[in-house]
């Protein structure tokens, strides 16, 4: 009898590791398109600070320096053109103006603003929705639409020629798209702060300023920032609303000084200069704020 042997089983094949079919990227290097990226929008901030580069430096030139050679540099760098903006061409007093009428108006739009959003934010009921569709539907109509009305308001309220009454209304202007932003941050707030709040001890005002108000930080300076720049240079109504050059703002006072000084470059470039320095620098200073400010809630 015939024994037929079994057959070998074979072995399982050893598990083939998958080699990569290209070369691995390291870790932290930017893909193609990023670098592309990258370089658009340096050279594109190359680009827009070239004119801002070259009216900085027209400002220390002489008026025939910039008459005989137009693109050169500053040899030697003179300060005639702001001294004689500052003191002669008035733009103490403008500038005085411009930051009084603009950090007025931001001021009270931000404070009258932050309650209102606080209270749209919190309070559940038909009455409040409809009362943020109302201030909402202020972002519908673009305020320089409504001139005419504003001027006749104005003129019956005897505001004609007053800055309070200018700041008044950029300040009342800002508050739709004020409210807009805070209300949305204010939403994002948990509810168990105030109510750890409340065992505390502290009222709802205290709640809101000392617990609240801090949180919503970069709101707020968001909300500062987009409102200060349209009024810082806005033409329109100062030009419309004000009748003596003493209550001028810097958009309308530079008009003025540019009819009288049309020749004069370097003074006109200074006047520039002086128009821009404030808006530079509030950037520079609120740019950590402001970005985290409009990037807020994109990631949890």
């Amino acid at each position: 009898m015939s024994v037929v042997a079994p057959a070998a089983t074979a072995a399982p094949d050893a598990p083939v590791l998958a080699q990569p079919k290209g070369p691995r990227r390291r870790t932290g290097q930017k893909p193609v398109g990023g670098v592309a990226a990258s370089i658009v929008l340096w050279g594109y901030a190359a680009i827009a600070l070239v004119p801002l580069l070259l009216m900085v430096v027209s400002s220390f030139r002489t008026n025939a320096d910039l008459i005989t050679d137009p693109l050169g540099l500053p040899s030697p760098v003179s300060t005639q053109s702001y001294r004689e903006a500052w003191t002669t061409g008035s733009f103490a007093t403008y500038f005085g103006n411009s930051l009084l009428v603009t950090v007025g108006a931001v001021a009270l739009s931000t404070v009258v603003s932050t309650m209102a959003a606080y209270a749209l934010a919190r309070v559940h009921s038909r009455a409040f929705r409809a009362l943020e569709s109302l201030f909402l539907s202020g972002l519908m109509l673009p305020i320089h639409l409504a001139i005419l009305p504003i001027f006749y308001l104005f003129d019956g309220l005897g505001l004609i020629d007053s800055r309070f009454g200018l700041a008044l209304m950029y300040g009342a202007s800002g508050v739709p798209f004020s409210i807009f932003v805070l209300t949305t941050f204010f939403r994002q707030l948990p509810g168990e702060l105030e109510e750890a709040a409340a065992l505390d001890g502290a009222s709802p005002w205290q709640t809101f300023w000392r617990i609240m108000v801090p949180l919503v930080r970069p709101a707020l300076a968001t909300v500062a920032v987009f409102r200060f720049v349209p009024i810082w240079n806005d033409f329109l109504f100062p030009l419309v609303l004000l009748r003596r050059e003493e209550k001028y703002t810097l958009p309308v006072g530079l008009t003025t000084f540019f009819g009288e000084n049309a020749t004069n470059y370097s003074a006109v470039f200074a006047g520039l200069v002086i128009t821009t320095i404030p808006l530079i620098v509030l950037f520079l200073v609120a740019t950590k704020q402001i970005v985290a400010g409009l990037t807020a809630g994109m990631s949890k």
